[in-house]
């Protein structure tokens, strides 16, 4: 490879950052919004705060379902198409789940939900797509700067509920609906900007590249580790299934605390934006510091950062036993919850492109997100139940046992 391709190469991928980074921002705003009201909407509609929790799974089961075949679609047609495809059926999405909640109908709520979590399959694959022309010394690093583009509308989705109710109620929006607006102008943009901005596509880049001996050495792609693979694949969704469940019965938790608390009633006001602060600051933690964990991948090793991930996540399950009846205690929980994963994630993401070929990343990816997505569907599906009987406490004792175990089995994660 020449200076000059090498400089374009250089050129190119700064550009890819940079218009993924943007386009992160923008679709943060509705996967936000949608943590945050989700649940709210599923206990309204339902009438059962013991199913509130499917919200949650159905965001991640759409994340789950439409993970590989976006892969597959990616690998045919490349990223640009893949991720303007997520775009739109989140786009669609978004419309069902005002629908329903003005019909108060709440399969169809689920239904929504679940295509917004396929829109979301692509928000999570974009953070791949960061790393499909990065050289193998950077990829933490590109790969995470993507990942904190989120923090942006991840962190304004969840603030954007109380302005967002009184622009819905100026406008004849259905209840807890109405910074959904927001999140449907964000979406249109994001779209946008992939169809027009995103060229040379990165994925159909790297694979010409590979086709060269020389320009696949330049990528890191020269061998195969399976092993390594798998257990990347294990520690992501593992973490995911952790930080997913728990977080999922946090807006109910809170709203029990808020309605136990002295001096009367709460207003329906007070706990939304009591939920809001709380799921923005466990944002902020999951996309917030994601660049310091990229760099520590790229210096310190992935295996390292996944371990770091471990430890913090164990710390902020036994504050949640510790201190989860106290709204504090809750936040701060919150907080570590997303640091944890921001470390596990970021690392097991770099470590999973770097042990496979080029040719074999966008299946191996699409299974990891696939798996993460499913495991934190089933996680959070069970987490309704096991708070209604266990408590806040007994929730995070469960999700404690995914961290033993990726922590035990990390050793088969070493690349030799």
């Amino acid at each position: 490879m020449s200076t000059l391709t090498a400089d374009r190469l250089r050129a190119v991928q700064r550009r890819t950052v940079r218009v993924l980074s943007l386009g992160q921002v923008l679709g943060g705003i509705a996967f936000g919004a949608t943590v945050s009201l989700g649940a709210l909407l599923a206990a309204d509609l339902s009438g059962d705060d013991a199913l509130s929790g499917l919200a949650t799974a159905s965001v991640t089961l759409g994340a789950a379902a439409f993970a590989i075949p976006l892969a597959r679609f990616a690998a045919r047609r490349g990223r640009r198409l893949s991720l303007t495809a997520g775009n739109l059926l989140a786009l669609i999405g978004i419309a069902v789940v005002i629908s329903a909640a003005a019909w108060r109908v709440f399969p169809l709520l689920l239904v929504g939900i679940v295509m917004i979590g396929m829109g979301n399959a692509g928000n999570l694959q974009s953070r791949f797509a960061a790393a499909d022309l990065a050289s193998p010394e950077h990829r933490g690093r590109d790969l995470s700067i993507v990942v904190w583009s989120t923090t942006v509308g991840g962190v304004a989705g969840p603030l954007l509920l109380t302005p967002g109710e009184v622009v819905g109620q100026a406008v004849g929006m259905p209840p807890l609906t109405g910074s959904y607006l927001f999140s449907f102008v964000a979406q249109a943009a994001a779209l946008v900007l992939y169809l027009v901005a995103l060229r040379p596509d990165p994925l159909l880049t790297a694979l010409r590249m590979v086709e060269s001996p020389s320009r696949a050495a330049v990528l890191g792609a020269g061998e195969d580790h399976p092993v390594a693979a798998r257990y990347a694949i294990f520690a992501v969704a593992g973490s995911h299934a952790v930080m997913a469940s728990v977080m999922a019965m946090t807006p109910i938790h809170l709203k029990h605390m808020a309605h136990g608390m002295g001096g009367g009633m709460p207003s329906s006001t007070d706990v939304t934006l009591l939920v809001g602060i709380t799921i923005a600051l466990h944002v902020a933690g999951m996309y917030g510091l994601s660049p310091v964990f990229g760099i520590l991948a790229d210096r310190w090793g992935r295996i390292r950062v996944v371990l770091l991930g471990q430890a913090v996540l164990a710390a902020s399950l036994v504050t949640a036993i510790v201190a989860g009846e106290n709204p504090a205690g809750v936040m701060i929980a919150l907080v570590l919850l997303g640091l944890g994963w921001s470390a596990a994630t970021v690392a097991g993401a770099a470590l999973l492109t770097e042990s496979s070929t080029v040719p074999r990343r966008p299946r191996r990816q699409g299974i990891s997100d696939s798996l993460m997505s499913l495991t934190a569907a089933v996680g959070a599906a069970a987490a309704g139940p096991v708070l209604t009987h266990f408590g806040y406490g007994g929730l995070s004792i469960v999700a404690l046992v995914f961290v033993v175990a990726i922590t035990v089995l990390s050793p088969l994660g070493r690349i030799r």
